[in-house]
C-alpha cells in the first residue's frame, strides 16, 4: 500500500510539474554576453524605483547598455499586492523585453492610487486601455506560472542577497551599497570593464 501511495504522488508531483513547466522569459536589456551584469531588483509601486528609471535609467542605458558593455535584468520584488499585480502585467508578455515595464513606471503616479488593492487594478486597468496597450489584462493578472515566477525572484533576492528594500542593485553578483546616483554605478563598472 505504501508503495502504491508513493508511486502516486510521484506521478502526481510530475504531472504538477509538467503543468507549470512555462518556461518565463527574464526581462533585460543589452548584450547577453556583456562583461557587467546589472541586476535591479524592483517593485513597480515604489516611487524610488520610478525615480531610477526616470533619473539613472537614461544616462545607464546610453552610456553602458547600448554601448554593448553591460546587460540590465529588470527582476521583480513587490512590496504589495498592487505591485505583485502589476509585475504580472509587465511579464505577460513573456517576450523578454522592457517597454511594458518603463511604461509601468514612468505612469505609476496614474495607476498607483486608492485605498486598495483593487482601486489600483482599476486604474491600471484603465491605463493600459486608455493607451492602446494589447494584453488580457484579467488573463495576466490570474497567470499562475508568471506568480510563481515573480515570487521566486523576490524569494531569492532575499536568499541570495538578504534583500530588503527597492530598489536595490546586484553589479556581477555583488551587492551595490553606495549611494544609488548615476555618478556612483558609473564608478562601479567602470572598474569592471
Amino acid at each position: 500500500m505504501k508503495k502504491i501511495l508513493f508511486i502516486l504522488f510521484i506521478l502526481i508531483l510530475s504531472f504538477g510539474q509538467k503543468i507549470n513547466a512555462e518556461t518565463i522569459n527574464q526581462i533585460y536589456e543589452g548584450n547577453i554576453d556583456a562583461k557587467v551584469t546589472i541586476i535591479t531588483y524592483e517593485s513597480l509601486t515604489c516611487g524610488h524605483c520610478a525615480d531610477f528609471h526616470k533619473n539613472i535609467y537614461p544616462d545607464l542605458k546610453k552610456e553602458f547598455i547600448d554601448t554593448g558593455l553591460v546587460k540590465i535584468e529588470f527582476r521583480h520584488f513587490p512590496l504589495d499586492m498592487a505591485a505583485l499585480n502589476a509585475s504580472k502585467i509587465a511579464q505577460c508578455k513573456n517576450d523578454g523585453k522592457s517597454d511594458l515595464l518603463h511604461f509601468l513606471f514612468s505612469n505609476q503616479k496614474k495607476w498607483v492610487k486608492g485605498e486598495t488593492v483593487e482601486d489600483a487594478n482599476k486604474n491600471l486597468k484603465k491605463l493600459l486601455k486608455d493607451e492602446n496597450i494589447d494584453v488580457d489584462f484579467d488573463k495576466c493578472i490570474s497567470n499562475k506560472s508568471v506568480e510563481d515566477y515573480i515570487l521566486n525572484s523576490r524569494i531569492e533576492a532575499v536568499k541570495k542577497f538578504k534583500l530588503n528594500a527597492t530598489p536595490t542593485i546586484i553589479i556581477n553578483n555583488e551587492k551595490f551599497d553606495k549611494t544609488l546616483n548615476f555618478k556612483n554605478l558609473k564608478k562601479s563598472i567602470e572598474k569592471l570593464i
